[in-house]
């Protein structure tokens, strides 16, 4: 957070979009209501922009977008920016759905490389300096906040980016974005190409010029903080890192950075440190993204040391082999946290501490859950509760939820599962089905009474907590078979049953599956549908 006395010059921007860049990841396909709570922890993180999607995409995209731009875009929440290319059609969207926020920006792009030019595009230099000028004009006719894009500026001339920024400002563009688009650059060219745009650019002064950095080669945050140090005072981000190939600047590794090298950059942001961990964790859920190990700041094993040397190390003093502290960050050193005698009043009081706001019957309903876990557990710590929060309340909108689940396993034997789902009729249907293992029948058995063509093609275990008893973590990725598209639909779910964990995970990705297929809003009677309920196997 931003300390007294810092000089406002100096106080780094950070724009996130991980709702636009991030979701374009293959994958990261997410539900309105989960765009929605991403929005919000991103405004109790302290980001200063939440580009909230591409509303031209889609119609469903542009009501994303006017719900976050309604629900979290107030007047002391962050800017809420929408993405347009640069025509009128993607403009009036984006002007659209982002209105009625407090603070609305308009984000306009047009790529200035040759190579866009010639394959992509098919325009000439004028053509493009002409195009920006007319469409960064009719944005900011529109919008007072208006930031322009000269898309691939990591590979273009810069002095033909020089001349087209110069039109962007004249004709009402407030800020200027640099992007790297395709993560080519080195830190000493970007930060060189910064400090040479920012020179040569007439009015740059009157702007603010932002970076935003991909990373193909793994040098996103070293050209982001490049960037900033060459004058930059926006950082264009996403949480984890996640975006389009291998990915974009990460948030979080650039604010700890600047928060724990203050005296090298000089530089600070208006983001609440403490809150990056359950960030991470909430998109990495409902992304199904799973964050690696040695992931900077955020992976699991990100303070954890083994080599006996650094224990020793560690127990003399943590600053031996740690440079911040893990609560900095929002982890947690204390294992127990609350148990099975613990009241409610005590649970809503750890909720709150961990950033989590519920209404009375979710709190009632979140309690008792806790209370079914703590008759399980021992001990119940910050990732356990964070879990079943998000197991609870963050997955998609139920189509078919589990009502019961019975395995049989070993050697020998063959592995049976016998399921019971409530269906959308409010009506339970039972399958039982025999496979390679538990897991596999399950699904089997899910697979007779769901009856969508879908692909499992990946499946991970975690284990959030120590012990023989850690609550266990689920996350799946499934691809629609019929579809020509390569989209693909994540899901998690979390349990002390690591079976029932994994049938709520894959549940929880079939249901994102017929939410996108509007399953939900076809009648029972009536038009073919590929994704139907198995009527042959109800559970009367």
């Amino acid at each position: 957070m931003d300390e007294p006395g810092v000089d406002p010059k100096n106080v780094v921007r950070i724009f996130d979009t991980t709702l636009r860049d991030g979701e374009q990841s293959p994958g990261a396909s997410l539900t309105s209501a989960e765009k929605i709570d991403i929005a919000r922890q991103l405004a109790r993180l302290g980001v200063d922009v939440i580009e909230a999607g591409f509303p031209a995409a889609s119609p469903d995209d542009l009501e994303g977008v006017r719900r976050i731009a309604q629900e979290v875009g107030t007047a002391d929440g962050p800017i809420i920016c929408g993405l347009a290319r640069a025509n009128k059609n993607d403009i009036d969207k984006a002007w659209e759905a982002i209105k009625d926020a407090a603070k609305p920006r308009i984000h306009t792009f047009l790529a200035t490389s040759d190579i866009h030019l010639e394959h992509k595009l098919r325009m000439t230099r004028e053509q493009v300096v002409q195009r920006t000028r007319e469409m960064v004009s009719y944005a900011r006719a529109l919008c007072e906040d208006v930031e322009f894009s000269p898309e691939d500026a990591g590979r273009s001339d810069p002095g033909y980016l020089v001349e087209v920024l110069t039109v962007a400002i004249e004709s009402g563009a407030t800020t200027l974005n640099i992007p790297d688009t395709v993560g080519y650059l080195s830190p000493d060219e970007y930060g060189a190409l910064m400090e040479q745009l920012i020179a040569e650019t007439p009015g740059g002064d009157r702007v603010i010029w932002s970076v935003h950095c991909h990373d193909d080669l793994g040098m996103a945050t070293a050209n982001t903080l490049a960037g900033l140090a060459a004058g930059a005072r926006q950082a264009e981000v996403t949480i984890n890192g996640i975006g389009e190939r291998a990915g974009n600047t990460s948030l979080e590794e650039v604010v700890m950075a600047i928060h724990t090298r203050p005296t090298f950059y000089h530089l600070s942001t208006n983001i609440d440190t403490t809150q990056l961990a359950r960030t991470s964790r909430m998109v990495s859920n409902f992304t199904g993204i799973v964050v690696q190990p040695n992931k900077a700041i955020v992976g699991a094993n990100a303070f954890s040391h083994e080599a006996g040397i650094h224990q020793d190390g560690m127990l003399k003093h943590h600053m031996t082999y740690e440079i911040m502290t893990p609560e900095t960050v929002g982890l947690s050193q204390s294992n127990l946290v609350l148990g099975k005698h613990s009241g409610r009043h005590a649970f809503r009081v750890r909720l709150k501490d961990l950033g989590v706001e519920l209404g009375e019957d979710e709190l009632n309903q979140a309690f008792d859950r806790f209370k079914e876990l703590a008759d399980k557990k021992k001990l119940v710590t910050d990732a356990d509760i964070e879990a079943l929060i998000a197991d609870e309340f963050y997955g998609p909108e139920e189509v078919f939820s589990l009502a019961g689940l019975q395995v049989a396993c070993g050697q020998p034997g063959m592995p049976t599962a016998t399921i019971k789902l409530t269906g959308p009729d409010g009506q339970d249907h039972l399958a039982a089905a025999i496979g390679t293992g538990p897991v596999d029948a399950a699904y089997q058995a899910i697979d007779q009474i769901i009856a969508t063509p879908a692909t499992l093609v990946e499946y991970r275990v975690n284990a959030i907590t120590e012990g023989i008893d850690a609550l266990g973590e689920v996350t799946v990725r499934i691809r629609r078979n019929d579809d020509d598209s390569p989209r693909t639909f994540g899901g998690h779910g979390a349990d002390t049953d690591i079976i029932v964990a994994s049938a709520k995970a894959y549940l929880s990705a079939l249901n994102k599956l017929l939410a996108y297929t509007g399953y939900q809003d076809r009648k029972p009677e009536g038009e073919a549908s590929t994704v139907r309920v198995n009527a042959a196997v109800p559970a009367n």
